[in-house]
């Protein structure tokens, strides 16, 4: 692998590890609160940020990733935690899903960055610059539970 991929790939860890960091100590009524001014909860956010890297990789490659397809109910673009249910992921399994992300997508990837695809939204071709905007997206998502926790919980 070259390099820059293992340096991708640290970063991909590094940023994972810095938001869950953020939810040490948040219980799961804490996550599940939507507090005023915001349109989702701790718990969406998580959910989101999970889904968000396997879409953008899947938009990429056209290859679909192993993940449950309610996700995209409860996790999508343009839902909230009114769209929850039952089945939906606790706060311990998201956390659990996300700590095995990066490692997935290495597993699977990791050799394949650099593969052209036909470009998506955003000219994006290869799983290299899907990351990247990924990292940036989950960076957004980390900004919105940090302040939650900020203005809500500390």
């Amino acid at each position: 692998m070259k390099k820059r991929h293992e340096v991708l790939f640290t970063q991909l860890h590094t940023y994972r590890q810095e938001t869950l960091s953020l939810i040490d100590g948040i219980t799961e009524q804490q996550a599940n609160i939507i507090p005023n001014g915001f349109n989702n909860n701790i718990r969406w956010n998580l959910g989101h940020i999970y889904l968000d890297q396997y879409l953008w990789i899947q938009a990429v490659t056209k290859e679909k990733m192993t993940y449950n397809d309610k996700f995209n109910d409860w996790f999508g673009f343009g839902t909230n935690p009114g769209n929850f249910s039952e089945e939906t992921p606790d706060l311990e399994e998201l956390k659990k899903l996300l700590r095995e992300q990066p490692l997935r997508i290495k597993e699977v990837y990791g050799e394949r960055l650099e593969e052209v695809f036909e470009p998506t939204e955003m000219d994006m071709h290869t799983v290299e610059q899907v990351l990247v905007r990924t990292i940036f997206h989950e960076g957004l998502h980390a900004s919105t539970i940090q302040s939650i926790k900020r203005f809500f919980f500390l």
